[in-house]
């Protein structure tokens, strides 16, 4: 092999070497933060640490206010559009489902979740085994919508301000894909670089924001107080298409539910709970001063939000042409803005765009924020999920790229959003109230029931109303559903072989029985299915496995028996309990799998004994499909070589794995 060099097995090319550990830096910086503890997102909605003290309610309903009132960007267009010159009073019947509806549903909700679980958990604790995990995943759906949708909605509309501004460069006009894209882009950077405690600058832009609106209602307020011909235009208009004020409101009854998006941020509000202050007396079990302050939190916002969304309302309406609000017209999506230039100046108008665009990009922040909260909450605690969605960065990826996805499907278009929206708004907004209906049913309060089922088949009523007119909302969280379901029982079926116990314990007796026994060298342990507890049954069994698995004579056997809890559940803590009845010694556990619980339980005596046990077990009778389903389902089946196969899989040094014998 002439003029063909060849390295030698020791020399290492520094190229490989150098790319090896760009992508053990890079791996390292993505799955910064991969635990239970640190995955929590050190985002707005993210729970403080154990010494942090939180912050007054009112800062904190700053930090609901991003996503809450920013909605003021685009609500009044989006219900001028939709109600047209009824817009005022189908935002009356929204602002009467705000503070009758969801305000009480939503202080429900902060009394039974008080450290900002939210309504999902409330209702994960009403349905046990997989019916539970289905439903929660089926939420996780609409809860994905809602604020996805809220961030590539409040980017587009963003967007639109920028491209509507006077002073914007030629080269901008059309430009709403790119710049909502762009704005997306920008939010994913943020959180890849690291999102910090952001409570101070939504207080900033809170305030500053609802400040200029003030100014903008204010002075529309004067404008059609000066000119009172506008009032009786807009009312002689509401007359002439409508034969009398009950049929008024009656068609505001049927087109309100367009509206809805509008009731946005209650689910954010009870989230951000673990950053309100409570009273120095609070406990983890009775935050009473924490429920207080956040219920507090939740009136004023809903108070404050629905003064704005009926000043708003009737200033767009009375003041900005219909024609205006259709797509492609200069209200559409940005009426407040439109007014603030057409009375208060380019230069004031600016400033509004500009605190326009800011609260809007900080909203989709807040989203996103919440977002990386709620799936790490549920899907890797379900096994549903790879260990890496813990970390805060590839999901920001996995987000980021849905983001775009929406965005291009839509082509930022606000109105087209909309629905998608408020579907999502109005699943979990339904779900709350249900919770609430059957928490307060099973205390017993009958008017508190009968008042939040109404609430509920309203809100049951505005969902199928707004999702039979604007089925893009139901279809968007289908996909996410599908989604969901697919991957997470993909991953379900894949981690099937892991080591799943938390920790392992062993009570007095079990230890006693475990020292006891390692006297006499390794454990050996039978692995047992009682049928009936008996001794005539635990003899056989003991007969049985010394005939077929060749058990030396001598030394002692424990029998060990573990009872299936919730084959749903994926992790648990493990607690073994002995006790010493019908002649024999016997460890006994509950936990989610069979398999995987026998094994955690040898290594831990392995690792308490330093000797390698040996467990005895007996072939199952049946076909091998079956034993894998009931596995994958009921936690059981051939527990023998799945045991194997766990303990393979967690130990791989087979000097140091512990036996699985079977006869």
């Amino acid at each position: 092999m002439t003029g063909t060099e060849v390295d030698s097995p020791g020399t290492t090319d520094p190229g490989d070497s150098a790319t090896s550990s760009t992508r053990a830096r890079f791996r390292a910086w993505l799955l910064e933060g991969l635990s239970e503890q640190s995955a929590r997102h050190p985002g707005p909605h993210a729970t403080p640490r154990p010494e942090h003290e939180g912050h007054k309610w009112w800062r904190v309903m700053c930090l609901t206010g991003v996503d809450y009132f920013s909605t003021l960007g685009y609500q009044p267009g989006i219900a001028a559009l939709a109600a047209g010159l009824l817009s005022p009073v189908a935002t009356l019947v929204l602002i009467a489902l705000t503070l009758l509806g969801a305000l009480p549903v939503y202080r429900r909700v902060a009394h039974e979740s008080p450290h900002g679980e939210g309504s999902i958990a409330m209702l994960e604790r009403l349905l046990s085994w997989w019916s539970g995990k289905i439903f929660v995943l089926v939420l996780l759906g609409f809860a994905a919508t809602d604020f996805l949708i809220t961030i590539t909605l409040s980017a587009a509309d963003a967007a639109a301000h920028v491209v509507e501004n006077p002073f914007a460069p030629h080269w901008l006009e059309g430009g709403n894909l790119w710049i909502t894209l762009a704005l997306v882009g920008a939010l994913g950077a943020v959180f890849l670089k690291g999102f910090r405690e952001a409570i101070g600058i939504a207080v900033v832009l809170v305030g500053s924001y609802l400040a200029l609106n003030v100014v903008v209602l204010a002075v529309s307020a004067w404008e059609v107080l000066s000119h009172p011909v506008r009032i009786g235009n807009w009312t002689d208009a509401l007359t002439a298409a409508h034969s009398s004020p009950l049929a008024m409101v009656g068609v505001a009854l049927l087109v309100f539910p367009k509206l809805a998006l509008g009731m946005s941020g209650f689910e954010t509000g009870v989230a951000v709970m673990p950053q309100v202050e409570g009273d120095p007396a609070d406990t983890y079990a009775k935050p009473s001063g924490r429920i207080r302050e956040t219920r507090k939190l939740l009136t004023t916002a809903a108070v404050i939000m629905s003064c704005f969304l009926l000043l708003s309302s009737l200033a767009t309406t009375i003041l900005i042409p219909q024609k205006d609000f259709k797509s492609g017209g200069p209200a559409n999506g940005r009426a407040l803005a439109y007014l603030a230039h057409e009375h208060l100046g380019q230069a004031f108008g600016t400033v509004y765009d500009m605190s326009t665009i800011a609260i809007l990009w900080f909203a989709g922040a807040s989203a996103l924020a919440g977002l990386l909260n709620l799936v790490p909450r549920y899907l890797p605690r379900y096994g549903m999920a790879p260990e890496w969605t813990r970390a805060v960065r590839p999901l920001v990826l996995v987000f980021m790229v849905a983001a775009v996805g929406i965005t291009l499907w839509f082509d930022a278009n606000v109105d087209a959003q909309s629905g998608a929206y408020a579907t999502g708004v109005l699943v979990l907004m339904l779900s709350a109230s249900f919770a609430s209906t059957v928490a307060v049913h099973r205390r017993g309060h009958r008017a508190a029931t009968a008042g939040f089922g109404l609430i509920t088949a309203v809100f049951a009523y505005t969902l199928v109303t707004n999702v039979i007119e604007r089925p893009d909302g139901l279809k968007i969280a289908l996909i996410f559903i599908v989604a969901i379901l697919v991957t997470s029982f993909g991953s379900r079926v894949h981690r099937a072989f892991e080591l799943r116990a938390a920790a392992v314990t062993f009570d007095e007796t079990a230890a006693r029985f475990v020292e006891e026994a390692a006297r006499s060298g390794p454990l050996r342990l039978i692995a047992n299915e009682p049928q009936e507890h008996s001794t005539r049954e635990y003899r056989a069994k003991e007969y049985d496995q010394r005939a077929h698995t060749h058990i030396p004579e001598g030394g002692p056997l424990l029998f060990l028996e573990v009872f299936v809890r919730d084959s749903s559940d994926f992790t648990s803590d493990i607690t073994v309990h002995g006790d010493e009845k019908h002649g024999v010694r016997r460890l006994r556990v509950q936990g989610p799998t069979v398999p995987n619980t026998i094994a955690a339980v040898l290594l831990e005596l392995r690792d308490r004994t330093g000797e390698v046990p040996s467990a005895y077990f007996s072939w199952t009778e049946g076909g091998p499909v079956s034993h894998l389903i009931r596995f994958l389902v009921f936690g059981d089946g051939e527990v023998a070589p799945v045991t194997r196969e766990v303990l393979r899989r967690a130990e791989p040094d087979p000097r140091r794995r512990p036996h699985v014998r079977v006869g």
